[in-house]
């Protein structure tokens, strides 16, 4: 199909970052994964890499832990003031 082939690789272009959330039956809105997306895009298919995603815990919530995906374009952060090293550094 002519129009993913333009439109697939477009968005994984201009995306970042996903942020996935859920609603808990308690109605508190959690999020659950943070996701890069590195721009390639292999069978139509966008790649991505966990940044954070929601571990178990006893039965809870979870906690929200620090997975081993870089974000990409560190430059399009820093030109807004964020370090995203410094940042994805810090003690989670």
């Amino acid at each position: 199909n002519i129009g993913s082939r333009f439109v697939v690789p477009t968005v994984a272009a201009a995306v970042d970052l996903v942020v996935q959330l859920s609603l808990a039956p308690d109605g508190v809105r959690r999020v659950d994964e943070i996701v890069a997306v590195p721009g390639r895009v292999e069978a139509e298919v966008i790649e991505i890499e966990t940044i954070f995603d929601r571990q178990p815990v006893d039965g809870g919530p979870g906690a929200l832990l620090r997975a081993g995906g870089q974000p990409p374009h560190a430059a399009r952060f820093a030109r807004v003031g964020i370090d995203i090293g410094a940042a994805l550094a810090e003690d989670w």
